[in-house]
């Protein structure tokens, strides 16, 4: 499972329908939305805590 970056839902990698690459790094997506978000400003979504 990978955790969607925008709003940390878990979502299974081998069914998710919405996924980006960013940074060499691919990041998946339980909805449009959350990838619209996240496509739009990456690095908000990234940054370390």
């Amino acid at each position: 499972m990978a955790t969607d970056p925008v709003c940390k839902m878990d979502v299974n990698e081998a069914s998710a329908h919405f996924k980006s690459e960013y940074e060499g790094e691919t990041y998946y997506f339980c909805a449009a939305g959350c990838k619209k978000a996240f496509d739009e400003d990456p690095k908000k979504y990234l940054q370390k805590k």
